[in-house]
């Protein structure tokens, strides 16, 4: 795995028509600066918009992947990624003349023959990775998915299918090193479907650009010859069709003896790539594809922005997700307003955790209440929207210049008295938020005993 950050020496251009779209298309790779990702620019349309190859703007993944920001929209971009991904490039400007990359044969070996034939080159800047160091677990049990994560000083992947089809059967693959293996064995893996999957595809639009040049499809009916024949004539396809002995039509041999599950763990490379950092981590995979893949990123990349958020907030060698100083860059509050000692654990843009520790000096006890010191309810309230306002800080951009209006409260319920010598936990959640106003709900516990609770709406404001 590369020290350095990489691009592409020169351009270089690839054409064909897209899968789904079937539009005819050009695809140009051109060198990026260091640290500016890897973007695709839709040169066909005014002003050339351009869209992120990162999770966020993942907007359809129903036989594929498709990002979009405003009007740049790009339809399966899965192998295009896999190929970057696989070649470990960091920094690319990719231009379209239409809104699919070019299908190829189907596999991702095009774009990396283009690429190498361009030539790879280190730039400047260090290449970041995302070591996993704990294990991480998606599961669908309804679709018999199962992925797990675990720690690894390299990036593998080891990957399972088992669908009922004696052409398929149950099939494995690993990856153990992406310099010596990508481009021989897993690049040249080609997409794959069943015979009764063409006709439902048509239907609804896609594969308009499909063929039996770029797809393995694999016999799935008791009908024999006129079950296929039937599917060529409804969908006036061009190509000849027979079932074959080996159960794939026409017979076309494949490129290894386990291709189909290559070609998943290839997909998987691809999705990989949204997190918008290369990992280090063993991805143990059975029966995924685009959908769980992509709730998997989803889950990696709220790790790699917790890391990120406390690398950037937090004090070497403490133990809190944030301290006092963390808290103090972020929260405009100071004494002896500030309410909130340390926070636990965020995950941004969903939960937070802090923590304020009541002691006998707070200066409302001198009068709340003199000999019986119980701490104001509205006080508890209050640090609990502090807690609130750290949880918006992944919200929002540079929030070190917003600040955080209350605007209603809701359900607010005092369970028990907080006194001298109590540790208050604030569990906050965020149910909505859009533009600039959130709402969440929170809890206030002292050990494990509910002491307060409430549902709270916040805008988020300039300073």
């Amino acid at each position: 795995m590369y020290a350095k950050q990489r691009t592409i020496r020169r351009p270089i251009s690839l054409e064909g028509i897209g899968l789904h779209t079937g539009n005819v298309t050009r695809i140009t790779f051109k060198p990026a600066p260091a640290d500016s990702g890897v973007r695709f620019i839709r040169a066909d349309l005014p002003g050339r918009p351009s869209v992120m190859a990162n999770i966020d703007y993942v907007v359809d993944i129903s036989r594929g992947t498709t990002l979009a920001n405003g009007d740049a929209k790009v339809h399966t971009v899965e192998h295009v990624l896999a190929a970057i991904s696989g070649l470990q490039l960091d920094n690319l400007d990719i231009e379209l003349a239409s809104n699919e990359p070019p299908v190829g044969d189907g596999s991702a070996l095009p774009y990396v023959e283009k690429i190498l034939e361009a030539g790879i080159e280190n730039q400047d800047a260090e290449r970041r990775y995302l070591e996993i160091d704990s294990t991480m677990i998606h599961s669908e049990p309804e679709r018999g998915v199962d992925i797990v994560v675990t720690p690894s000083d390299t990036f593998r992947i080891t990957f399972m299918i088992d669908y009922k089809n004696p052409a398929l059967g149950t099939q494995y693959t690993t990856l153990m090193d992406l310099d010596t293996e990508f481009a021989t064995e897993f690049a040249p893996a080609r997409t794959f479907c069943f015979l009764s999957e063409v006709e439902y595809l048509k239907q609804k639009g896609l594969i308009k650009g499909g063929g039996l040049q770029n797809a393995v499809v694999i016999y799935d009916s008791d009908q024999g010859q006129v079950e296929v024949d039937r599917i060529r004539r409804a969908l006036d396809l061009k190509d000849e069709a027979f079932i074959g002995q080996t159960g794939i039509i026409n017979d076309i041999p494949l490129r290894f003896p386990n291709e189909p599950v290559r070609h998943k763990a290839l997909d998987l490379i691809g999705d990989l790539f949204l997190i918008g950092v290369p990992i280090k981590g063993h991805i143990l995979a059975a029966r995924s594809g685009h959908k769980a893949n992509v709730e998997l990123v989803k889950k990696i990349r709220a790790f790699y922005e917790k890391k990120q958020l406390a690398k950037k907030y937090k004090k070497a060698n403490l133990e809190p997700f944030l301290d006092i100083e963390g808290i103090m860059r972020i929260m405009p509050h100071r004494y002896p307003f500030l309410l909130i000692d340390k926070v636990l654990d965020l995950e941004p843009e969903k939960r937070v955790v802090a923590i304020k520790n009541v002691t006998f000096n707070e200066p409302f006890f001198t009068g709340h209440f003199p000999g019986h010191p119980i701490m104001p309810g509205v006080l508890i309230i209050e640090a609990m929207a502090q807690a609130g306002g750290i949880l918006l800080l992944k919200a929002v951009q540079e929030p070190e210049t917003k600040l955080v209006y209350f605007m209603s409260l809701d359900n607010v319920k005092f369970r028990r008295p907080v006194r001298p010598g109590d540790t208050l936990r604030f569990e906050l959640d965020m149910v909505a938020f859009r533009r600039s106003a959130c709402k969440m709900k929170g809890k206030a516990f002292v050990d494990d005993a509910v002491v307060a609770e409430a549902e709270m709406m916040a805008m988020v404001v300039d300073r």
